[in-house]
Parts: C-alpha cells; structure tokens; sequence
C-alpha cells in the first residue's frame, strides 16, 4: 500500500501517466490555438529551412560542393539539437511556469520536466517525418541498422534532457541564474556537436585525448548516429564518425546517469519548491 502523498519520483509520473498525457496535449493544443493552419506549419518550417540551407549556406557558401547532401546533413543535426534544445529549456523553465498549479494541488512535480520532454519530442516528429521524406526523395532505403541509429539517437536526447530538466529545473526554482546557465548550454549545443560542420574537421585540429572528449558528448553521438541513419544511407563520399555505435551507447549510459543524478538532486530540492516558488 502507498501511503497517501508519498512520491516514488519518476514511478510515480509514468503511473500517473493519463495525467501526464493530459498535460503533453494541453500544452500541444494551445501551441496551435487560434491558428488557421495549425500542424500544417510543422511541416512547412522544416520545408523553408531546407530551401534556406540549400540555396544561403550549400550554394552561395559551397558547401553542396564540399559535403554530399549538405542540406539532408544539416537538417539533420538541426533537428537532434533543436530536440535537446527545447526539451531542456522548456524543462527548465517547467517548475516555475508552473508554479501555481503546484502551490494548489499535489503531484509529482517531476511531471513537469518530463512532460517538456515529451512536449518536444511531439513538436520534433514532423521535422523527423520532413528529413526522411527528403532523404527517400534523394534515394534513402531504410534498413534495421538506419532505423535502429535514428531511435538511439532519440532515447539518447530524450533521457539526457530530462535527466539535466530535472536537475537544472530543481536549482532554478530556488536560484534563477540556472536559467541563464542553460541558455549558454542551448546556445553552444549546436557548435559543439557535427552540426554545421563535419567531425574531419574537429579530428583534423585537436589531439586525440581531446578528440576522444568530444566523442563522449552525449549530443555528438546522438547527431552522429542521427546522420548514420538519413544521411550516410546516400552514399556521401563521407566515413561515419569512428565507432559511433560504441560511442552511441556510451552516451545512453551517459544519459541515463544524468537521469539519475537529476532524479536525486530534484528529490533533495523538491522539500523548498513551494516555499521558493
């Protein structure tokens, strides 16, 4: 028997899961309240994007000439970080947008956070369903390998947003600067991966020990492994990064330790929520 009031953390959210659900379509439905076309922009916005990077960045720049499917590559790693980017902001930001439906009643307050999560997850899938439709245009034929890169690549952002949303949501709600913290984050997340550029380039400047540093980023595997499912299917003159589904999986551990600590930290936290909010 559970006592009444008792919170068993993220066991608690996902057995509370119709809750959650409520929540995620909420929040879904009021990004497209009053609008006239609705998802329609979902689609277009990656669409415009993809023309913006074929015609400003692949072809006044040529970089179309130096990198095969440039704009498929960008596009891309575009949508891994935009992921991670709007999962961990908005996870963030999650306690203290809420603050006063969890000053009234009682919930796991770790909904929030992962309710960002799978907000973003949600928002992510038409940009998802734009680059494979573009990529099928250019001749991708999915494999199990292919898809299987593009599902870690998102189980891998998935827990490693909630894992820092948990944890940087707890601090913020007590210490506002951690929301500043995690714009600088946000900001550098898309340099610090092969996003614009590809991983050759960083292999070619750096020793290795650092070159190694850079491989554990959680974001670069997850972009990597993003690229060896739509991209490196094409037949770009192009190797995938060197051992990416080792790297692959060294990220989900990694991810999932960030899962962890966030759970503590937010659980440590939670007792002064009220109080500070």
């Amino acid at each position: 028997m559970t006592t009444p009031g008792a919170n068993r953390g993220l066991f608690e959210v996902f057995r509370q899961r119709h809750l959650l659900s409520l929540i995620v379509r909420k929040e879904v439905q009021i990004r497209y309240r009053g609008s006239i076309f609705g998802w329609l922009w979902s689609y277009v916005k990656p669409l415009v994007q993809f023309v913006v990077f074929f015609v400003a960045i692949g072809v006044f720049l040529g970089l179309n000439d130096r990198v095969d499917y440039f704009p498929i590559y960008l596009l891309s790693g575009i949508t891994v970080v935009t992921f991670f980017n709007e999962a961990f902001s908005n996870g963030t930001r999650s306690l203290v947008d809420n603050a006063a439906l969890i000053k009234k009643i009682y919930l796991p307050r770790e909904m929030f956070p992962i309710a960002s999560m799978m907000i973003a997850a949600v928002n992510t899938v038409p940009q998802i369903i734009v680059v494979i439709a573009i990529s099928l245009f250019f001749g991708w034929a999915p494999t199990f390998a292919s898809l299987g890169a593009i599902l870690l690549a998102l189980i891998i952002i998935a827990v490693l947003a909630s894992g820092l949303g948990l944890f940087f949501g707890s601090i913020n709600v007590t210490f506002r600067d951690a929301q500043s913290f995690v714009e600088i984050i946000v900001m550098v997340a898309i340099w610090a991966s092969p996003v614009m550029y590809e991983w050759t380039q960083v292999a070619n400047v750096v020793p290795e020990w650092l070159f190694v540093l850079y491989r554990l980023n959680p974001i670069t595997a997850a972009v990597e492994l993003f690229h060896y499912g739509v991209w490196f299917p094409l037949g770009p003159d192009a190797s995938p990064l060197p051992d990416v589904w080792m790297y692959g999986l060294i990220a989900l551990v990694t991810s999932l330790i960030a899962l962890v600590i966030g759970q503590l930290v937010f659980r440590r936290l939670e007792g002064r929520f009220a109080q500070d909010l």
